[in-house]
């Protein structure tokens, strides 16, 4: 599935909800979703500066593509998260740093988080982008 297309998909998904509460429930159902990190990627290293709560994210490189896993300490935050990797993970470095994120700000996500959870979702974002130039550059 391309980075548009799960894009496309988890605008659908939301579109179903007008309520931001049932939105919200939505992202805390996505972040269980989520396979718990293992405890050794838990690492002060993997931990993304920017974000009011503890998100650690760790990239693995598979067959040329990016694979993305990730555990926050807050529900919501785990949403967020499990969004980007469904969005992200599982394609090249080239396509995660050309990608334009508009699911965010179409399903309203950006302007129904706090400040500090928006700047939490920016630097996500940026990490998940510094690890493709990195992997991009080792190859």
């Amino acid at each position: 599935m391309s980075i548009d297309e799960a894009q496309d998909e988890i605008i659908a998904e939301f579109s179903d909800f007008e309520d931001w509460m049932d939105r919200y429930q939505l992202l805390i159902d996505l972040g269980n979703e989520q396979l718990p990190l293992d405890e050794q990627y838990k690492t002060d290293q993997n931990l993304i500066e920017g974000c009011q709560s503890r998100v650690w994210l760790q990239a693995d490189e598979v067959d040329g593509r990016l694979v993305f896993q990730a555990e926050s300490d807050a529900l919501i935050v785990k949403g967020i998260i499990a969004l980007l990797i469904k969005v992200l993970s599982g394609h090249t470095p080239d396509e995660i740093l050309n990608a334009d994120l508009y699911f965010i700000d179409r399903i309203g996500l950006r302007e129904h988080l706090s400040p500090t959870r928006s700047n939490g979702l920016l630097s996500m974002v940026k990490q998940m982008r510094m690890y493709a130039l990195a992997f991009k550059a080792k190859n």
